[in-house]
């Protein structure tokens, strides 16, 4: 059940979150997303340490599919430099998982 990833981010305000989740499933590069918020983080960045507002996305898709999602995250993030990683889902429904599947086959 390797196959599959959950992949986490975070974006500033919930509507770039929305933005962002909808992007990415219309692509088909991830099958659904979640996205939790406010969360509050407490980070070091550029060598400040910080505490900040966020809304957490956690997006369900096959590993194989993961280097178009992260490139995808890239480049349309509004962070420079975002956090994103990726979790093996080791075990699962296997309804679920076919729906993984199902839904992030990039279209004919």
């Amino acid at each position: 059940m390797a196959d599959y990833v959950q992949v986490s981010t975070a974006t500033p305000s919930k509507e770039q979150a929305v933005q962002l989740a909808q992007s990415v499933v219309k692509e088909r590069l991830a099958a659904g997303a979640q996205i939790i918020g406010p969360v509050t983080s407490v980070f070091w960045h550029l060598g400040e340490f910080g505490t900040g507002e966020e809304w957490q996305l956690l997006l369900k898709t096959r590993a194989e599919r993961y280097p178009d999602l992260e490139a995808h995250l890239i480049k349309h993030h509004p962070w420079d430099n975002p956090e994103i990683a990726a979790v093996p889902i080791i075990a699962g429904a296997e309804a679920c998982l076919r729906w993984v599947s199902e839904n992030t086959q990039p279209e004919a």
